[in-house]
């Protein structure tokens, strides 16, 4: 319960600068500084759900941003082809990330280890290629524009409940029968299924729930960018940082997402602006340093120094004592 409250204070002060809608100065804030913050949530919530499969399941998805694709798309097909309002166009957008995953789902996590990740990174590339061809329907390369709705203060505080609702709903299922089902997944996942574990039916239900809330977010994110097509959509990199920054936080918990997630967005950003030639490798040279000497992520190494490679190289570090003279002797 103390992260959980260390979570909740994380995110109030977040959530200082609130925008006001009414009032004499309805501009408390600056129109760029609500937009990084909401980029932020965004990210909160997509490593988030990145973390119920990868990290509470031991899954790890290489393809889980066609979700966002598919809600994105299934939002945006909606608006700019049949004339739906934004919220019903939303929920459909979601509806179809869904049931996608079921179906991708049903196939690609009766696969273990490298080969559902392999898998998944094929269903990523082929639908964007589906997309880009099924032009009378997606715009394909052309793209499809959003009815403009440019209005950031809503934005901000949708994507900030969306990430305390989120947060909140795998804090929640943490402590439930099925989230310790999903742990022994991830730790044995031979043994779960010989204590009577349905674990095919346990990933399935968890692989829907990311895709529902990762389709959400990539229907907000097409509406407020007003305009997506196959490739701004379909970015191979959005599932790396959703993997960065669950490995930097710490994979399977549930304050892991966050902290990763809001260090590595704002690190993104002054890398942008200062290294923005050799931003891609300074990402590629921080994803490495995060596997060689934060494999447990943030909150591991705070949890338990003395079970983490970090922790355990400073334990050593602060231990080792100079040889004297005598002992330098043979």
């Amino acid at each position: 319960m103390g992260r959980w409250t260390l979570l909740l204070v994380l995110l109030f002060l977040l959530a200082l600068p609130l925008p006001k809608f009414v009032g004499p100065n309805p501009k408390m804030i600056s129109n760029a500084l609500l937009f990084s913050m909401t980029q932020m949530f965004m990210l909160i919530t997509l490593a988030s759900n990145w973390n119920l499969i990868g990290g509470f399941t031991g899954y790890v998805d290489f393809g889980h941003a066609v979700f966002f694709g598919l809600g994105a798309y299934g939002t945006g097909v909606m608006m700019a082809k049949a004339g739906w309002p934004f919220a019903p166009a939303l929920v459909i957008g979601a509806l179809v990330a869904v049931i996608f995953a079921l179906l991708i789902g049903s196939a690609t996590l009766r696969l273990k280890g490298p080969y559902f990740s392999i898998a998944m990174l094929g269903t990523f590339v082929a639908m964007r290629e589906i997309v880009r061809v099924a032009k009378p329907l997606t715009g394909g390369g052309s793209g499809l524009t959003l009815p403009p709705y440019l209005n950031r203060p809503l934005f901000y505080y949708i994507t900030l409940v969306m990430a305390i609702l989120v947060i909140w709903f795998i804090w929640w299922l943490r402590g439930t029968q099925f989230g310790a089902s999903l742990i022994a997944i991830r730790e044995d996942e031979v043994g779960a299924e010989m204590r009577g574990i349905n674990t095919t039916l346990h990933k399935i239900v968890a692989f829907s729930l990311a895709a529902f809330s990762t389709g959400v977010v990539g229907g907000l994110w097409a509406y407020q960018n007003t305009f997506i097509d196959p490739d701004v959509v379909f970015f191979e990199s959005r599932t790396v940082e959703m993997v960065m920054m669950t490995m930097l936080g710490g994979l399977g918990t549930v304050a892991g997402p966050v902290i990763g997630a809001a260090l590595i967005y704002w690190l993104r950003d002054v890398v942008w602006a200062n290294f923005l030639q050799f931003h891609l490798i300074v990402q590629g040279l921080l994803l490495i340093a995060i596997v060689l000497f934060l494999p447990e992520g943030l909150m591991g190494t705070l949890g338990d120094r003395s079970s983490t490679s970090l922790g355990r190289l400073w334990g050593r570090y602060m231990n080792a004592s100079p040889q004297t003279p005598q002992e330098a002797q043979p």
